[in-house]
C-alpha cells in the first residue's frame, strides 16, 4: 500500500504556510491546489504571468484561455492578478518567491535535481525549473518513488543532466517522506512512512544512503 497522487499532494499542502508566495510545478504539484488547508492563505504564482491561481475548475465551467503554465484551466480569484512572463520570472529570480513544488526524474541523497529532460527524448522543455531551483526560498520534490519499470528516482548520484545542485530540501514519494542534506555527508532522512508501507520497502526501492527518523508516523 502507498499514497496515491491526491494523497501526496495533500500531504504536500502540509508544508504550505500562512502567507506564502508558492509555485507549483507541472504534473502531481498542480494537485496541491486543491488541497490547501483551512484558513491557510498562500497566493499561488505561475511563470506564464498569474499570481492568485484558484483550484482547478469543475467540469464545464473551465475558460480556454485561463491556464497556468502546465497549460491546465484553472480558476482565478478575486485578489488574482495578470503580467507578462517577464515580471513573473523577475518576481522568482528576486527570491520573492517563498517554496516551490516539483516533479522530478530524479533526486540525489544531496539535493541534486534532474527534471527537465532525457537524453534522446523529446519533452515538453525546461520552463521555469532552473529558476526555481537557484532562486526560491524552499524546494519540495513531489513524486513517485520508482520509475514504471520499477527502477529508483532517488539516487546517491543523478544520471540525467541536472536541474540544479544541492537545492531540493524535501521529497515526499507515494512511500514516504524524506529530507534532504544539501552539504551532502548523511544522505537522507527518512522521517515519515506511508501507511501499510514499511522501512524495509523503502530502503529496497532507495538507491541512495538514508538514515531513519520517523517522527510518529502511522506507517512506522
Amino acid at each position: 500500500m502507498s499514497w496515491t497522487r491526491d494523497q501526496m499532494a495533500q500531504r504536500a499542502a502540509q508544508e504550505l504556510h500562512d502567507g506564502y508566495y508558492v509555485n507549483l510545478g507541472i504534473g502531481i504539484p498542480t494537485l496541491v491546489a486543491n488541497f490547501i488547508p483551512p484558513g491557510v492563505d498562500v497566493t499561488l504564482q505561475s511563470e506564464n504571468g498569474m499570481l492568485g491561481m484558484g483550484p482547478f475548475p469543475y467540469e464545464g465551467e473551465a475558460d480556454p484561455d485561463l491556464i497556468n503554465a502546465g497549460k491546465q484551466t484553472i480558476t482565478e480569484l478575486p485578489t488574482s492578478s495578470f503580467f507578462s512572463s517577464a515580471d513573473s520570472f523577475a518576481m522568482i529570480r528576486g527570491g520573492h518567491i517563498d517554496l516551490t513544488i516539483l516533479g522530478a526524474m530524479e533526486v540525489a541523497e544531496n539535493g541534486d535535481l534532474a527534471n527537465w529532460t532525457i537524453p534522446g527524448k523529446m519533452l515538453k522543455g525546461m520552463g521555469g525549473a532552473m529558476d526555481l531551483a537557484a532562486n526560491v526560498k524552499r524546494l519540495i520534490v513531489l513524486m513517485e518513488h520508482t520509475s514504471k519499470d520499477g527502477e529508483s528516482k532517488i539516487l546517491q548520484r543523478c544520471k540525467l543532466p541536472l536541474t540544479g545542485t544541492a537545492c531540493v530540501d524535501l521529497i515526499i514519494s507515494d512511500l514516504g517522506v524524506f529530507e534532504c542534506d544539501k552539504k551532502g555527508g548523511s544522505g537522507l532522512k527518512l522521517i515519515e512512512l506511508a501507511p501499510g508501507v514499511t522501512v524495509d520497502e523503502v530502503k529496497a526501492k532507495t538507491k541512495a544512503a538514508m538514515t531513519v527518523a520517523l517522527q510518529g508516523s502511522p506507517g512506522k
